[in-house]
């Protein structure tokens, strides 16, 4: 149901989290799943403020950008500075056989959660099947061409 049909994409985003710098953030991780009728998507992103977050759908394209920044005063010494800062994004192309009109979020612990339902069109239903006399009911389910 979440779609990735870019393959240079993919390389992109593996080449900014393995090369990824202080300025240049990486992507932000992430882990998909699906939990009966709908898809869950966490977004890591530790540290962010969550008014910084902003999350939009346009058409099937499901976008996620989020700022972490913080600014040394003069008078500190940094000895490390390894933690990312800047603008992170993340697009997912979102299957037709999800509800795009009906995403919601949530922002706890550093997790960017999202619940994307499955459309209505996508669930599985029963059809009657009628045979002379007899009517019976079976399974069937939709599938996304």
């Amino acid at each position: 149901m979440l779609m990735r049909t870019d393959p240079f994409r993919e390389f992109d985003r593996f080449t900014q989290q393995a090369f990824g710098t202080r300025y240049r953030p990486s992507a932000m991780p992430m882990d998909a799943y699906r939990q009966g009728d709908q898809f869950v998507v966490n977004f890591d992103l530790p540290g962010v403020d969550p008014s910084s977050i902003d999350l939009t759908v346009e058409k099937n394209v499901l976008s996620v950008s989020a700022e972490r920044r913080w600014e040394a005063t003069e008078d500190l010494q940094i000895v490390a500075s390894e933690r990312p800062q800047g603008t992170f994004s993340r697009q997912l192309f979102l299957g037709e056989g999800l509800d795009a009109e009906h995403v919601e979020a949530s922002y706890e612990n550093g997790v960017l959660s999202v619940t994307i339902p499955v459309a209505e069109q996508a669930k599985p239903r029963k059809v009657e099947i009628s045979s002379g006399a007899e009517a019976r009911t079976i399974e069937a389910t939709a599938t996304e061409s």
